[in-house]
């Protein structure tokens, strides 16, 4: 008896690259207006491998992209007298480019028809804030790799949703668009574990998952043809 659906949201609900790409290119712009003396030398793709270089040599904070992002941004001015405040203006506005995501089409509309007969939860290895996207009324529980100190497909980060839902592994699917981090994580944890595969690729692994769709709108017809409705919702 599934009660409970947890969705996973980069790439889940909204294509994060193009998010990211543009978040990107407001830090450029920022960084030229501010301080105009490095932006010459700091380019998007080295700025991106600065990143990922601190992402590298900082494994403690391989959860929180957030802290990588601001950690690179400390180096970046590491010798600038404003240092502080310029790490914080820069993040902000990369943070803010970065919400302004491009939905699926099929995201609110799903979210609010699973919403009427299922407990919904979110569950992202990624930093994006569901206040500022508007969609956090959609979700009872949210939760992320940043605030959990874990990452997906660490089965403590299922447990613990789990254990916020007061729901047992059986009761509770997954939905997520990563077949590692999401569905054999999910799989391994005890969940129901739905790949939701927008783009038609190859399952990758010899055991499949619980489920296979190709957007929510599948997802919702199944539920509705397979599932009884949960206990308890109205």
């Amino acid at each position: 008896m599934i009660a409970a659906l947890s969705f996973d949201l980069d790439d889940t609900l909204w294509p994060v690259a193009p998010a990211i790409q543009h978040a990107e290119h407001c830090l450029q712009q920022w960084l030229r207006q501010r301080a105009p003396e490095l932006a010459a030398h700091w380019l998007i793709e080295r700025l991106r491998t600065l990143r990922d270089e601190v992402a590298a040599r900082h494994p403690e904070i391989a959860h929180d992209y957030g802290a990588q992002r601001r950690r690179s941004l400390s180096e970046l001015f590491a010798d600038h007298a404003e240092r502080e405040r310029l790490v914080e203006d820069g993040f902000a506005t990369f943070y803010a480019a970065r919400n302004q995501v491009s939905l699926y089409s099929d995201a609110v509309p799903s979210l609010h028809r699973l919403g009427a007969r299922f407990r919904l939860a979110s569950l992202s290895n990624g930093n994006a804030d569901l206040e500022r996207i508007g969609l956090a009324r959609h979700f009872e529980q949210r939760l992320s790799a940043r605030d959990l100190g874990l990452m997906k497909p660490d089965p403590r980060v299922f447990a613990r949703l789990c254990a916020a839902l007061e729901l047992a592994p059986t009761q509770v699917a997954h939905v997520g668009d990563d077949p590692d981090l999401d569905v054999r994580g999910a799989q391994r944890a005890g969940l129901f574990a739905v790949w939701l595969n927008r783009d038609g690729r190859t399952w990758p692994h010899a055991t499949p998952p619980d489920l296979k769709v190709g957007d929510l709108d599948q997802l919702c017809a199944w539920l509705d043809a397979h599932v009884p409705e949960p206990r308890g919702v109205t």
